[in-house]
Order: C-alpha cells, then structure tokens, then sequence
C-alpha cells in the first residue's frame, strides 16, 4: 500500500512531509499516519474520525519532539493533537517548534515524560482546545513548569489551531500567539461556590504530624502550603533533625518525599533512613548491617519504588536549577514534602550582594510554589551570630514557621553535648512561640528523639 504526503485540511505538502504525516489508501479506507518519536504511531480516518494505534503509545511522548533540538528556538508550542501541532507551526512561518500531546487526558502525563525537553525553552506557550477538557489540560501541564515561562494561548474564534487554518483565520491566530499572556494559576476568588471550597480545604485537618510532640503541639501538626525554616549556627545537628522527620512521615503517611541535602551524598541520606529503621548507624563500615539487610528494611520503610526522591548532587551556581528541581518533584513526582537542607549552601561562592540578591530570589520564589502546588516545604539555613538568618532576611521573612535549634556543642558534659534545644520563634497558624521541648541524641541508634514533652506552652499572642 503507497503512502504519500497528501495536503488536506489546510497544511502544505512542505508541513506534511516535516512532519511526516503520511496518507495512505483511498476513499473510505484512507488513512493519515502521525509518526512519534518513541516507536508509536497514530493512524486516523481521513474522511471520517477513526482512530488505532500501533507500536507503543503509552510511552510515544511527544508528537513532533523528535523533530526539534532542546532549546532550539526562544519559545516551544504544545497543542492537543498532531494537526495543531503542525498547523500551529506552518501558521507561525515555520520558525517556532510546536509539538502535540496524545490527548487531554493525556496531557499532563505527556508532558512529565517531555520535561527536560519542553522546559528547555524560555517560553513555553499552551494551545489546547477551547473546551473543557482542553482547559483542564492546560491547568495540569502549567504547573509542571515555572509559571513565568508558561504563556496560555486562548483561543475564542474556533475550538483549536487546526480550525483557525482550515477557515483561513492564520493571522488572527499568528495575533492570538503573539498576545498571549502569562498563564495565571490562580484568578480573583469572589462567587459563593470558590468561597466555599476554600473553607472546606482551610477547615481540613493537619495532613501529617511532626515527631516531637512539643513541637507538634504548637505548630498543631504539618500542613500543606506552608514553608517550615529550621535554623542554627553550623554544627548543631539540623540534618539529623530534618532526617527525624523524614523518618516520621514515611512510617506514619503514604505521601511521597522529596529529599535534597546538599552536603551529604545520596548514600549517606539513605543510609541515616535506615538508620531510623534499624536502629544501628548504618553509615559505619563496622555496623554489622549487610547490604541486603539495609535495602530490605528501605523498601520496609519506602513500601514503594517511587515514594522516596533523594537529589543531592548539585553542580550548579544557577538557583533556578533547585527551583526546576523542587517543581519537578512536586508536580511530577507528586511529593507532598520536600525538605532543603540547606538553603545558603545554593549560592555559595558569591560575592555578598550577589548571595543576598539571589537567596531574596529563591526563598521567595519556593514560598509562592508552596501556595501554588500545596505541599510542605522543610527549608534549613544557617544564622549568623546575631541569630538572623545568613545572608537574606526574606528567608525568615518567608516562612510560616520558625524553629530555631541551639546546643552546647562545648560543654564538658557528654549529656549536655547531645542536647539539643527547640524554640518556635515564629508561628503564623497558632501562633503559639516560646521553647519547643529539647531533643537527644543517641550516638548508640544515631537517633534523634524528645526528651520529654513539655505540659505547658505559651498561648497564642
């Protein structure tokens, strides 16, 4: 059976043969075949919407991806389906790469698999189709991306790109591309239905619970949408804190971590995970654990391949890298808690400015993701002598809570050594400040744990 490249429904024989979209038989049997990158074809009825598949779609990616570099370009289309892809492309002087997903429900899921792909564009412009599906489509492919990349085209004339070429409207399309906006995750809250969903949300319960039960008394547990600092001078024990808690919210959720510690390697991080689970310092040589033994008590402890996401090899002096990171673990990898630990070792080497500038930049920025994308971010930095947090105050400034952590690292007394006090200095949702009980360390099990809980707290202001 002859395959060719026929032009139909507004795209050029040059569009067709880019694209390789080929046709096939005739009359009713006529075929259009959309060629993916991954092995997988789409073949659709010519003169009627019949569709089939072959080789492996489930994984196909992106229709088009194969045909353009990363970054190639300043910007990067994505449509609903392979018509609009390449009608969006010719309509656009051929100059600007445009790729398609599956489908609208398939979107969100195709575009995870595309990430490093489409996010290295500067601009990421979303073209589905002007219905529901397509809406919803484009809200869940839009926070999988740093929302001042993501531009939203509306389209009002006709339902998608294909429409706006098949009636010749490519101008008023090339005006609708060019006039997009950034894609706002959020609008203005006014009628009665959005008032009240957001209470029902606001009145759920605390979505997991701190280890210490001081501490968790006060801040009334973990929630998301919240920036959690922990703070301290250097050396005081802050990783095995955060490491306490990562424990915690494994054993005692099923939501997924995201775990970036920036001065330990990966096999450490997972070695104080199972530390917790064995109760043995797994990170000695001499601690008698055999590697079958740890993974074990790992997948005892994860219960699942694809719930605990360890990053700490980072090479880079650009802080978008961690904000790209953060966002790709949250939207793509569904984690509910990211912990960074810590956050002034992401601008390290700077000159003082420069280091203020970009600590201003990335503690704000991973505070509005938080509200955005609704998880629980965990964020340590050092403090200074004067106790303010090194080299940006808008990294307090940010946060909804305030944990500060101080030991007698000098004390004569091996006890006193392995004390650790915890002071809630700030407490936007109870409001409740004051000390937050006192930790031990034991360098038997390598386990942090509450001395005791305090009977009384300080009342809220």
């Amino acid at each position: 059976m002859n395959e060719k490249y026929l032009p139909h429904r507004g795209l050029t024989i040059e569009t067709l043969k880019f694209y390789n979209i080929q046709t096939t038989g005739r009359g009713d049997t006529a075929s259009v075949i959309f060629h993916y990158h991954k092995n997988g074809s789409k073949i659709r009825g010519l003169n009627k919407k019949e569709f089939k598949c072959e080789g492996d779609m489930k994984n196909a990616g992106l229709f088009g991806q194969q045909l353009f570099n990363p970054g190639q370009g300043s910007a990067i289309t994505i449509c609903e389906g392979e018509y609009d892809a390449a009608s969006a492309y010719q309509m656009l002087g051929s100059k600007y790469p445009s790729v398609s997903v599956r489908s609208a429900s398939t979107a969100r899921g195709d575009c995870e698999r595309g990430h490093s792909f489409i996010n290295s564009f500067d601009k990421i412009y979303l073209c589905f189709d002007n219905d529901i599906p397509g809406q919803l489509a484009t809200r869940q492919v839009a926070i999988l991306f740093d929302v001042n990349k993501v531009y939203h085209v509306k389209l009002n004339r006709f339902k998608d790109a294909n429409d706006y070429l098949v009636n010749k409207a490519e101008k008023e399309f090339v005006a609708t591309w060019w006039n997009s906006k950034r894609f706002l995750p959020k609008g203005i809250v006014s009628d009665y239905k959005e008032i009240e969903e957001i209470l029902k949300k606001e009145d759920k319960d605390a979505a997991a619970s701190y280890p210490f039960a001081t501490l968790n008394s006060m801040c009334r547990g973990i929630r998301g949408g919240e920036v959690v600092l922990f703070t301290a001078q250097e050396k005081i024990g802050k990783t095995e804190v955060m490491r306490a808690i990562e424990y915690h919210l494994l054993k005692t959720t099923k939501d997924n971590l995201g775990i970036i510690h920036l001065e330990e390697n990966e096999r450490r991080t997972i070695n104080g995970l199972i530390s917790y689970a064995l109760g043995v310092p797994c990170h000695f040589s001499d601690c008698g654990i055999s590697p079958d033994e740890r993974i074990q008590a790992y997948k005892v402890l994860t219960k699942s391949t694809d719930r605990c996401y360890i990053y700490s090899h980072f090479g880079s002096d650009d802080p978008d890298c961690i904000l790209d990171m953060v966002r790709y673990l949250v939207a793509s990898c569904h984690c509910k808690y990211i912990f960074l630990d810590h956050i002034t070792m992401v601008v390290t080497g700077f000159e003082e400015e420069d280091e203020r500038r970009k600590l201003d930049y990335i503690s704000t920025r991973l505070a509005m993701m938080t509200r955005e994308l609704d998880f629980t971010l965990f964020l340590v930095s050092h403090v200074n002598d004067q106790g303010k947090t090194r080299g940006s105050r808008y990294i307090a400034k940010v946060a909804d809570t305030i944990v500060s952590l101080d030991r007698d690292i000098e004390s004569p007394d091996a006890g006193r050594r392995n004390q650790t006090r915890l002071t809630v200095r700030g407490n936007r949702f109870s409001g409740t400040t004051g000390p937050a009980g006192t930790l031990v360390f034991d360098p038997v099990t390598w386990q942090v744990a509450e001395q005791e809980a305090k009977e009384e707290v300080n009342e809220p202001f």
